[in-house]
């Protein structure tokens, strides 16, 4: 069985208008856990579990976490998820409401890696949040219920933390032989890791993470994600946190669905039609969704920024 669900892709007017192009939106926001990270989390954990494992250990900032721990209540297994301490209180525990234990260690993802590594035994599986390929494979699920809907865009816009989404949805379109479409990855200017890994010819690590968008908050992006941006054409984009929030608040009023200010990234070029977006006709936004933000939050993030 499949642990996501097929999500709406919708036509969004308000958008499109702002964009000056048509604009598709693939909804991962209503996934059951929230975001898109149960396509290749659940993949993964399925795969694990059919082959034997008993336990299911990761590490997270929030959205993953959840999906890890939403995927082991499906398939009637334990799971631990060690988040670091900026991870929100609502998300431990919405973590926690679906049977996780959680473990909070470290000032960054990093560390609350390093914690989660440490405890893999030999009867459990470790389910990195962003980079293993069998989460690649479960995320290219997006670009195929786009094709099987008959749509074929010619940008993709994206967020970018780690990378995870972006190495999905890079092998979707290639598998369905649109790999030359080019993909817009945008990232808030406190989290920024692939856009100065971009700019610099090599990966760097960020000291440290300065963005309301802790969600995208890994201080340095996935080999994979790096590579693709050798090799394909990817097009690394920055907005300011206040962008990201104000997008948010956005599509909130124009499609009644709150997301996170990391997937507000990616809504925010649109919003203020980049020139990133010039000359592109069709653009595909993934609505990567995130469960780590309230409303009144929201509305705290926009008066302090």
């Amino acid at each position: 069985m499949s642990l996501h669900i097929q999500t709406p892709l919708l036509t969004s007017l308000p958008l499109g208008l702002a964009a000056g192009a048509t604009v598709l939106l693939k909804l991962d926001a209503m996934q059951p856990p929230g975001s898109f990270k149960i396509r290749g989390i659940g993949y993964a954990c399925e795969e694990h579990a059919r082959n034997g494992k008993q336990r299911f250990i990761s590490s997270s900032g929030g959205n993953a976490g959840i999906a890890v721990a939403y995927a082991a209540r499906q398939l009637g297994l334990p799971a631990v998820v060690v988040v670091p301490q900026t991870t929100t209180q609502r998300a431990r525990d919405l973590i926690a409401m679906e049977g996780a234990e959680v473990i909070v260690h470290g000032a960054t993802w990093q560390e609350a890696n390093g914690m989660a590594l440490s405890l893999v035994g030999e009867t459990d599986a470790f389910i990195h949040p962003f980079d293993d390929p069998l989460l690649w494979t479960g995320h290219a699920t997006i670009i195929d219920e786009v094709v099987a809907a008959g749509e074929q865009p010619d940008a993709v816009v994206l967020s970018v933390g780690g990378g995870g989404l972006l190495c999905g949805v890079h092998e979707g379109l290639r598998r369905n032989g649109l790999g030359h479409v080019p993909v817009i990855a945008v990232e808030t200017e406190g989290a920024a890791s692939f856009a100065q890994s971009v700019k610099a010819g090599r990966r760097i690590e960020l000291d440290a993470i300065r963005s309301v968008a802790t969600s995208l908050g890994a201080k340095q992006v996935s080999e994979q994600a790096f590579k693709l941006a050798q090799t394909a054409d990817i097009r690394p984009v920055t907005v300011t946190d206040r962008a990201a929030i104000t997008a948010c608040k956005r599509f909130l009023d124009d499609h009644r669905v709150l997301v996170e200010p990391a997937c507000g990234a990616s809504l925010a070029p649109v919003y203020d039609r980049a020139s990133a977006l010039d000359g592109f006709r069709k653009i595909l936004v993934v609505v990567c969704g995130g469960v780590g933000v309230t409303l009144e939050q929201l509305e705290h993030y926009l008066a302090a920024s």
